[in-house]
């Protein structure tokens, strides 16, 4: 493999329904830093059936061009023709980079393209740079430089691991949503447009839709929230959860919570922030009867603001909280509340 033979950030753009899903924003804002470091460009990959239309949006985000792969076949997601459509662009253009959004589409997808184009893979990345690797200089071995160092959780959060594929390109990478951030929209940016096809004939591979079934869940986005009430297991339990709600409501903010809740039955998993729930960048955090393991640290330790109230002035949420009160939740959420609503009732 000729590794000088690969240039360029590509960027993986889930779509449904002809909808681009988050995360292949973020990714664009983050491809756009690493393509910097690396004196190249940014191509965002788009597949699907009639989305030509989606092309602007992409230019808007940071994609200097954009690869159309545009044919009938693609237009609910499959496995085997969205692996053999991105595995066929990776192959014929030879991208220094993939980038792909860690949902469930792209965690079915990615493994399944670096494996038929031959690469590796790191998972759930949440920290990616270019830099050198090994990280420090080792007698005896070469370091190469312009590396991607992908940055994820290992051993269920208890520590942090950095990867490299120095020997095989392209350089994958899964990324949570949430994790990066997309860049201010460029109204009137323009993308080269390339039109490839590389041919879609059913197999005994290719899956046949019967029915979609789309879930309609009553729960709001947390990660849309500018401001997060968030409860953990110190809570008590699920009955306890309308003090957090009052001071969500009066706040204008919504309520979420930790993975112990959700292993308890207490809230949908919707609502979970950390490693295995959703990544969260809210202006404000709330902290309620949460530790602060570092699986949940690590999906809102990017909130503007962290505010924890935990019992335990020992608990770990308080290294990271940007103000930090050590008492009963029971009692400061009301105290806090009525006096949030005396002042928003005086301002109106």
């Amino acid at each position: 493999m000729n590794l000088n033979e690969y240039k360029g950030v590509y960027v993986y753009v889930q779509q449904v329904d002809n909808k681009i899903d988050g995360v292949a924003l973020e990714l664009l804002g983050k491809a756009k830093d690493l393509a910097k470091d690396l004196n190249t460009d940014v191509t965002a990959v788009l597949l699907g059936s009639d989305v030509r239309g989606l092309t602007k949006k992409l230019a808007q985000y940071g994609a200097d061009k954009v690869i159309l792969v545009d044919d009938p076949a693609l237009k609910d997601y499959r496995t085997e023709p969205y692996t053999h459509g991105l595995a066929s662009v990776i192959n014929t253009f030879k991208p220094d980079i993939v980038l792909v959004g860690a949902t469930a589409i792209g965690r079915d997808l990615g493994p399944l393209v670096s494996a038929r184009v031959k690469t590796g893979l790191t998972a759930d990345c949440t920290q990616l740079d270019i830099g050198d690797f090994p990280l420090k200089a080792m007698e005896g071995k070469e370091q190469k430089h312009n590396q991607l160092l992908m940055t994820r959780p290992a051993f269920g959060g208890n520590t942090i691991a950095t990867i490299a594929c120095p020997d095989n390109r392209p350089q994958m990478a899964t990324v949570r949503p949430g994790v990066m951030q997309k860049i201010e929209k460029i109204a009137d940016a323009q993308a080269e447009i390339i039109e490839f096809n590389p041919g879609f004939e059913e197999n005994a591979q290719y899956i046949e839709i019967l029915e979609v079934v789309k879930s309609i869940s009553d729960t709001v986005d947390i990660m849309d929230a500018n401001i997060l009430v968030s409860g953990g297991r110190g809570v008590g339990g699920p009955e306890n959860f309308y003090i957090l709600e009052e001071l969500a409501e009066a706040v204008g903010g919504e309520v979420s919570c930790s993975r112990a809740v959700v292993d308890a039955g207490w809230k949908p998993k919707d609502l979970q922030v950390g490693q295995t729930g959703k990544t969260v960048r809210p202006n404000v955090y709330f902290a309620v009867g949460i530790s602060g393991a570092i699986q949940h640290v690590a999906g809102m330790e990017e909130a503007d603001i962290i505010i924890a109230i935990n019992k335990d002035e020992t608990a770990p949420i308080f290294d990271v909280a940007d103000y930090g009160i050590v008492g009963d939740y029971s009692k400061i959420l009301p105290m806090l509340t009525k006096n949030l609503k005396s002042y928003a009732a005086m301002e109106a």
